[in-house]
């Protein structure tokens, strides 16, 4: 029969290698994932990947709201979201706040996404639709369902960007495991998410991809503009890997869908559709 004294060393015991355990689960405090390499050595990002948030609808945090057409009721109401902000703010100039408000007030006619643009970075990354990464050693190929945008990350030899484009100019190199990418001469008509927030022609975008787990990885993007922002902010979240059979990236080549959009007013005889 133990005495109460070593009854209460051998509660205190436990209760230290539960704590020890927790220390040794807590963020920072695991060994590091190490991805599956390449032929050339560095992590190998190849596969099919999806952003699972609400950040196209709105980068900060936001409660559900109604659709706008009400006869699509819940179909197309705005799902809420925790948001991908650090800090959940953005610092706008106050200039650039009142034309952020203009934006969100006229969202439903003037996002660009309605008319098709190819999404720009990083919203391309989070749009509600997978992209594939094919991997080399020289360059690495970003290929987006939507729009059927498509980026190419120059490794080595980049050629300079002769002028901006609506998915920027793309050159990375590699920070241990994480592919670090510097995006450059984004053209400014691009928004990043539904709620307005946008940029300007000067915007820097940095990129991380970092592996954290056989079917995951955690995105972040810097965004630098001061002609927009009064510091650079950033965004992060996990991506996940599709895991179905004969997983693959589809088409929405939704050029076609907004013809009459954007072109109706042109046409000699208005379309009818029935």
């Amino acid at each position: 029969m133990r005495s109460p004294l070593g009854r209460w060393f051998t509660r205190a015991a436990a209760v230290a290698a539960a704590l020890s355990v927790l220390a040794l689960s807590a963020p920072g405090q695991t060994p590091s994932y190490k991805a599956p390499r390449g032929p050339d050595g560095h992590p190998s990002l190849n596969g099919l990947w999806q952003a699972l948030n609400t950040a196209n609808w709105d980068l900060q945090g936001h409660a559900a709201q109604p659709s706008h057409v009400l006869s699509l009721g819940a179909q197309g109401a705005e799902p809420g979201g925790i948001g991908v902000v650090e800090g959940d703010e953005i610092p706008y100039l106050p200039a650039a706040l009142a034309q952020k408000k203009h934006n969100y007030e006229n969202r439903f006619t003037d996002d660009p996404e309605i008319k098709c643009f190819q999404p720009g970075v990083p919203r391309a990354t989070y749009t509600p639709f997978p992209f594939q990464i094919v991997q080399s050693k020289d360059v690495i190929l970003i290929s987006y369902e939507f729009a059927n945008a498509t980026r190419t990350v120059y490794m080595e030899n980049a050629p300079e960007s002769p002028t901006d484009y609506l998915m920027g100019h793309s050159v990375g190199h590699w920070e241990g495991d994480t592919l670090v990418v510097s995006v450059t001469t984004l053209d400014d008509r691009t928004w990043f998410d539904r709620a307005g927030n946008y940029h300007s022609d000067a915007l820097h975008v940095t990129e991380r991809y970092t592996p954290i787990s056989p079917d995951a990885m955690n995105y972040e993007a810097t965004i630098d503009d001061p002609k927009v922002y009064s510091r650079p902010w950033k965004i992060s979240m996990p991506l996940y890997r599709h895991l179905e059979k004969n997983a693959r990236r589809m088409e929405f080549r939704c050029v076609e869908f907004v013809e009459d959009l954007v072109y109706g007013q042109y046409y000699k005889h208005p379309v009818v559709v029935k």
